[in-house]
Order: C-alpha cells, then structure tokens, then sequence
C-alpha cells in the first residue's frame, strides 16, 4: 500500500512509475486525498481499474490513528494521535470568529527538550522527532474534523508540542505538502513557526524562502527572567533573539509576532512591560499575550499561576501607552486539558511504545 502522507507529486510519480502506472496519476491522486482529509473517495477519481483496485481494496497506510478526542465546551478539539510506535502526539483544532473557519496547532516532536518551567509537554522530556509524514497527518486529522464540523481549517500554527526549530529538516518537508497547490493549498501565509528562540533555526527557516510567519515565544523582557523560565535563554539572550527576529522579517516582509505568556508574579509587572516595549519601540512587531493554563508543578518544583485580570490588563496598556500593538489571544479548551502536553501526559499509561500494536 502506498503511504501517501510521506509523498511529494514528484516522489509519487516515479513510484507510480516503479509500479506500472503512468504518473500523471499522481497529481490528482493527492489532491483527492488532501482535499478529503487523509481519505478519499474513491468514485469522485477517474483511475485505471488496476491502480484504483491496488489503492482502494486495502486501508489507507497512514503513519497516525486516533487514539483520543476531546471537545472543550468552547468548541475546541484536541486530537491524540497515536503514532505507529506507540508513541502519542497531540493536535488541537480552534474554532475562528467566524462560524466556518478554524485554526490547527500541530506538534513537531514527541515532547520536548526546551525544558521550558511552566509547560507540560517539557515534564517527560524528548523523546524523538516527528516524520513529515507524522506532521502533514496532523494537518490530515484536523481538516477532517474541521469538514465534520462545517469549517473549514484557514491557519495553521506549528506551536503543540516541541521545538519546531530542532526538526526543521521535517518542518521545511511538511509545509510544502500542507501549504501548497494541489495538495494541502492552504497557502505559506497561512502557517506560523514559532519558536522558543532557536537563532540558527530562525535563519534557516528564513533561507528556506517559504516566506511564512515567525512567532517568537520570548515571555520576559530581560535575560535573567527568561532564563529562569526558558533554559534556552541561556545559551540565546534576548537580543540576539530579537537582531534573528530582524533578519527574517527584513528577507520575508512578514512581521514577526512575540508570544507573551503571563505568569503571576513573575513577568507581568508594568515594569517590565516598558521593558518590553523599549525593546519593541523601532521594530514593527505586534505581541500576543498569553493567559496560562496552569499545568500543576513545574520542574523547577514552582506552581505557576496566570495574571490576574487587573494585572494581566495594567501590563496590556503599558504596551499600548508606549505605541506597542498588543492583544490578548483567547484561552482555549481549558476543562480538556488544553495546553500543550497535558492530555498526553494525563493519559501516558493508556499507550507506550511496549505495548502498542502497529
């Protein structure tokens, strides 16, 4: 059976090609199978009889299967997804504004080794990067069940579980599979990479000239506070961040955005607001600031707590006040576990790679 996630038209064309087939086939073919969500119908492709009857009489090889579905009462979905050795991999699905779109968040690794003290995908460590094929099913799984719900999937945000960065190999192979005409078609404007900070990382993704959109998860304004938070701010500082940050927007024209995640007593003071919006003053970014969903103890053995309102809105208008745009992304799926790695972590037991069937 033919694996089509892992494919290019170009790929598929010469295995078509290995098979027998002419491979003009393989054009259509991927359509068919982006467009319906990692399935097909069958009867809507004009194919020989023998490649129709080699694809359609045994299930689709797909790399991922759904192992648990979790719908918030705010109408996000939080996929997880099963990969072939065991391991589980979340996906989230957000409902937009508008009643027929929805933005995806897909994962690039199998937790994480940022070690970042206030997320849950960080508390089981690293355990290996995805494929591409592993990361275009995700975006597979969520249109699917965008179609189910009557939406349609309009972004994407690589920013669920690991450091898009350290599998940029993979990330830079997917994109173009979900990005572009005739298989994914969403369009390079519509996929964010974000980022804890990767300098080496944030270059190459500007090289690759896909010209998407660079989101930088700085959360403090100063090294100190960020290494506290982030143990990669000890090897990237601030504003060697910020001068990467710089370059891609100069070589894309994509304003980058920065992730600002508030933590009660820790980031969010007025103070460090200004900091922050020195640092922002001569760049044309605009900040997303983040209401934590609290995840329980953090490595560093700290209960983090989110901003309250009052102190989470005094920081928003200091930005404002010092001509930062700035605003408040929306929390989501709290009562399903909804933060990255938690529903992974709150269900470790149910699959592991020992006793995973394939």
């Amino acid at each position: 059976m033919i694996a089509l996630a892992e494919h290019t038209p170009q790929s598929l064309a010469a295995q078509l090609v290995s098979l027998g087939f002419k491979p003009s086939h393989a054009a259509p073919l991927l359509r068919a199978f982006y467009a319906g969500g990692g399935e097909i119908a069958w009867d809507s492709l004009i194919l020989p009889v023998g490649l129709r009857e080699r694809l359609s009489s045994a299930p689709m090889q797909l790399a991922t299967s759904l192992q648990l579905r979790a719908v918030a009462e705010d109408g996000t979905t939080k996929l997880l997804l099963r990969l072939a050795d065991g391991r589980t991999v979340e996906s989230v699905l957000m409902p937009d504004y508008r009643a027929d779109r929805a933005a995806g968040c897909l994962s690039t690794q199998v937790g994480c080794a940022m070690g970042c003290d206030f997320c849950a995908t960080t508390r089981n460590g690293f355990e290996r990067n995805l494929s591409a094929a592993e990361i275009v099913e995700q975006f597979l799984s969520l249109r699917r069940e965008a179609l189910a719900g009557g939406r349609r999937l309009q972004t994407i945000v690589f920013m669920g579980m690991g450091e898009p960065m350290l599998n940029l190999d993979a990330v830079l192979a997917a994109i173009p599979r979900i990005a572009g005409n005739g298989l994914g078609a969403l369009g390079c404007r519509q996929v964010t990479v974000s980022t804890v900070g990767i300098v080496p990382g944030i270059d190459a993704l500007a090289d690759s000239g896909l010209g998407v959109h660079l989101a930088v998860s700085l959360h403090a304004p100063d090294d100190p506070t960020r290494e506290k938070l982030l143990p990669v701010g000890r090897r990237f500082g601030v504003a060697e961040i910020l001068a990467a940050a710089d370059r891609y927007q100069a070589r894309t024209g994509r304003p980058v955005t920065i992730q600002y995640c508030l933590l009660r007593g820790v980031n969010d003071s007025t103070d460090q607001a200004a900091q922050l919006a020195e640092l922002l003053k001569s760049r044309r970014m605009h900040v997303n600031l983040l209401r934590y969903n609290p995840t329980g103890l953090s490595l560093r053995g700290i209960v983090y707590e989110p901003s309250p309102d009052a102190e989470a809105d005094a920081f928003a208008a200091a930005l404002k006040e010092r001509g930062v745009v700035a605003h408040f992304r929306r929390p989501r799926g709290r009562d399903i576990d909804a933060a990255c790695g938690q529903l992974r972590e709150r269900n470790a037991g149910s699959v592991s790679p020992s006793n995973a069937s394939t």
